[in-house]
């Protein structure tokens, strides 16, 4: 599993909790780790610091290594996986209160 920055048991839980309501914001299709993809990818983690993604890969190593591969390219840590889903968190650099899903919960 790609720990790029160490989660403690509970951010753990309760990323997990918040997560279970989310819906995917990416799907990663055929083309993998494409440029653009990984920009998107890059661009929704500094919006929501915490999303699904889902991975449209058939056998479960491939979903393995493509979600370790898509976690380290943009230093983002692998808080859980679930079949094709992946549930990523990245801190954001300036987070926004009203897109991350992180600080949504903490008001909620």
């Amino acid at each position: 599993m790609a720990n790029n920055s160490p989660l403690s048991k509970p951010d753990i839980r309760r990323f997990r909790a918040i997560g279970h309501h989310l819906k995917p914001v990416l799907i990663m299709g055929d083309s993998g780790l494409s440029e653009g993809f990984l920009e998107e990818l890059e661009q929704r983690l500094e919006d929501h610091e915490l999303i699904k993604v889902r991975i449209s890969a058939e056998d479960r190593e491939d979903r393995q290594l493509l979600g370790t591969a898509m976690a380290d390219a943009v230093s983002a840590t692998i808080v859980q996986r679930i079949g094709s889903m992946l549930l990523l968190y990245r801190a954001a650099k300036r987070p926004n209160p009203k897109l991350s899903n992180v600080l949504r919960d903490q008001q909620g």
